[in-house]
């Protein structure tokens, strides 16, 4: 199916999605940069308008979409300028609850969460000494003699809008990496009251970045977490997470096309405009072939994000085409952003264009939620069948 057939096919939601967008322009954006202050506005007009409820099925209050309609709207937010990545996790996070918790779960978290008078937006998988490589992290959750509470010890990184969060998920070993056959076992998820958590056991420490993004380091000390919030089975965590994994990365991937469809946008307005030595720059191949470069690169890439989405959406597997796809979309956003930066030179530094701040935001992705080489390493593992490189 071509770009343009699905573009027509989400026109509605196209539209919807850019009228919520439209009066969070250049300078509200601007504003909240330069305070490194949480689109609080943004995010609430969002989901008021029930965006963020995209994929909680009807039953529990939301729209029943699938990942391709939610993927649209993450592009349009960036498409229009914004940041989805103050959000994003509303979309992706409850995926895990929708699709291993219990009925009595869903029934107890999912209708607050698509009404946003809950909100899931964090995720505290990563830790300091292992990085990407889940299987080793160090944070335990420890039955009590009881059974009715887990106690959980350990040390989280980069865990994002914590701040803005009422509910985490949490992944720690329930067993002992040495008592399990398959390191990939004894992984287990937890559903987290972070109001309750701050209040006896969860400390939270903010790091400052190179984005204005609410990133933090999360430190448990002998957190309780009733058994009743273990998310399906003790030690299956694992599995849950990479279903959830896949689509968070597509969603990001769509992200990143709404950046690059911006960034092309300006810079192609601005090359069009701008006048030096008589004539404007855009008619210099070497303002045009980047540009050119870069919207190729993006319709491509595109495509693979479709891909994704779809195959996601039948239940099928779709690590390749999801880590294909983050690939894909943030290489060429990233390559739009280079040409955009370039074309409007000077001004291109300027926090009134508002290039240099999405030069920022795109260039994440090069390195999260999972990095550009561990793609690569996956693909060579995974799809080209070649030893393991770590």
């Amino acid at each position: 199916m071509s770009i343009s057939s699905f573009d027509e096919r989400h026109a509605d939601i196209r539209d919807g999605v850019r009228a919520v967008c439209k009066p969070f322009d250049g300078p509200y954006w601007q504003g909240v940069d330069e305070a490194r202050a949480y689109p609080e506005a943004f995010v609430n007009a969002l989901t008021e308008a029930g965006w963020l409820a995209a994929l909680i099925p009807q039953a529990f209050g939301g729209s029943g979409l699938g990942l391709v309609e939610a993927s649209v709207i993450m592009e349009e937010i960036n498409r229009s300028g914004g940041n989805a990545g103050a959000c994003h996790g509303q979309m992706y996070n409850m995926g895990t609850l929708l699709r291993h918790g219990s009925e009595a779960q869903k029934q107890r978290w999912l209708p607050d969460i698509a009404t946003g008078k809950l909100r899931l937006q964090t995720m505290a998988v990563t830790e300091p000494t292992t990085g990407t490589d889940t299987t080793q992290l160090k944070t335990t959750a420890v039955k009590s003699i009881g059974g009715d509470r887990y106690i959980v010890n350990g040390q989280k990184v980069w865990i994002s809008r914590v701040q803005h969060s009422d509910w985490m998920i949490l992944l720690a070993r329930t067993t002992p990496i040495a008592d399990v056959q398959r390191k990939t076992e004894g992984l287990s998820i937890f559903m987290v009251d972070i109001a309750k958590a701050m209040q006896s056991g969860m400390t939270v420490k903010p790091i400052r970045n190179m984005v204005n993004h609410e990133t933090n380091e999360v430190f448990f000390d002998n957190l309780e977490i009733p058994a009743e919030n273990l998310i399906g089975e003790e030690g299956k965590g694992f599995r849950y997470i990479l279903d959830g994994l896949n689509a968070e990365r597509t969603l990001i991937a769509a992200e990143c096309i709404g950046d690059a469809y911006w960034l092309l946008e300006k810079a192609t307005q601005y090359a069009n405009e701008r006048i030096v030595f008589n004539r404007p720059i855009g008619q210099n191949q070497g303002v045009q072939f980047p540009l050119a470069a870069a919207l190729i690169e993006t319709e491509a890439a595109n495509l693979m994000r479709y891909r994704a989405a779809e195959l996601f959406d039948r239940h099928q597997p779709c690590g390749k085409e999801a880590n294909m796809a983050k690939y894909l979309c943030a290489k060429a956003s990233w390559e739009a952003a280079e040409a955009a930066l370039q074309t409007h030179g000077g001004f291109g530094f300027a926090a009134e264009y508002d290039i240099e701040r999405k030069f920022r935001e795109t260039r994440l992705y090069q390195v999260a939620p999972i990095s550009t080489n561990l793609i690569l390493s996956y693909v060579a593992e995974h799809v080209l069948r070649m030893p393991r490189s770590f």
